[in-house]
């Protein structure tokens, strides 16, 4: 296994970890194949150092990754009751501290570790690796474990390649370089298996899942002259299909899809009452990383988030003048 950018630095996080004893393992709410496979790789890798590891997220593993080793150990974990401190914590995949549910209180008490591939992360860490030349933060574990000369196992191998798969949208991002591809092939060849994977990411959507698609795309609006696609979820959608958050993954690619379209935007139901989940997807020119910034969240130029109080009139009101700016 190569390095994908060998002019990365791991050395302080490999002291960090070789220095700790307890380790926590933790990413984004509501986390996605990236955070998951990120964590699932660098927990076997530890483990296998003898560390005492756990997988502490705000939000359990979704459903479609329960087939990937270890899975079983992300606890839904309740940050305010906790009572014990680990000597280090690592964040994966999260672009801001407020994203890991986690109270200020535990990073002054221990060590922070921030890996992330994301443009806008607030660099939150006292030790921060963030590097937006990554497609993914699991490539970014792939680099990490090469540094630690781990040797990978199928398991270590297949939570990568999720990790990869994912966030690349099956290779079909921009981010996708040659040596993306290549790391994707050394991966394989180190037990990942592409098809199985492919059908437990994307062929085992629950029908909930197909019910809220179809619910969704009856809200479909195509805007700004054809250049930006509209949908929504709201709370009484998830209460209709029996849905939940998990199963809106993916939604906003429909809306992309649509040819002419530049801009997709999927505005659902917020956990937190009169709050609002945004998530948007450029297709070619578009920053919506820099919109998603402007409103006080972030992401990537293709690919970025955040989230807005008010009614939905309101939020849909802010969005819309934002996107008719970016597409003028």
């Amino acid at each position: 296994m190569k390095h994908l950018f060998p002019d990365v630095d791991w050395l302080p996080v490999i002291e960090a970890i070789e220095q700790a004893d307890s380790i926590v393992l933790i990413t984004h709410c509501n986390p996605d194949g990236d955070g998951i496979g990120s964590e699932l790789a660098l927990y076997e890798a530890l483990i296998s150092r003898g560390k005492h590891v756990s997988i502490r997220n705000r939000d359990g593993i979704p459903r479609i990754y329960n087939f990937l080793a270890y899975a079983e150990k992300v606890e839904k974990f309740d940050w305010v009751s906790c009572q014990d401190s680990p000597d280090l914590i690592i964040s994966l995949d999260c672009g801001s501290f407020k994203r890991l549910g986690m109270p200020q209180a535990i990073q002054q008490e221990t060590t922070l570790i921030n890996i992330d591939h994301h443009i806008s992360n607030a660099k939150f860490g006292d030790i921060n690796i963030v590097d937006a030349r990554y497609c993914a933060t699991g490539a970014m574990v792939s680099d990490l474990l090469v540094s630690m000369q781990v040797i990978f196992s199928a398991d270590i191998a297949t939570a990568i390649y999720v990790a990869i798969l994912t966030d690349t949208a099956s290779f079909r991002h921009s981010n996708t370089s040659a040596n993306v591809y290549r790391l994707a092939a050394d991966l394989i060849d180190a037990g990942a298996q592409p098809w199985p994977i492919s059908v437990a990411v994307y062929e085992s959507r629950s029908l909930a899942g197909i019910k809220i698609l179809m619910a969704c795309l009856e809200t479909l609006e195509i805007c700004d002259g054809g250049r930006s696609a509209w949908i929504y979820v709201n709370a009484e959608m998830y209460e209709e299909t029996g849905a939940n958050v998990e199963d809106t993954e993916g939604l906003i690619d429909y809306a992309r899809s649509i040819g002419g379209v530049e801009v997709a935007v999927l505005i659902r139901h917020h956990e937190l009452e009169g709050r609002w989940k945004v998530n948007f997807r450029a297709k070619t020119t578009a920053d919506v990383g820099a919109l998603a910034n402007s409103l006080g969240g972030g992401g990537h130029k293709h690919a970025a988030g955040c989230v807005i109080g008010g009614t939905f009139d309101e939020a849909q009101a802010i969005i819309r003048q934002e996107v008719s700016q970016i597409l003028a």
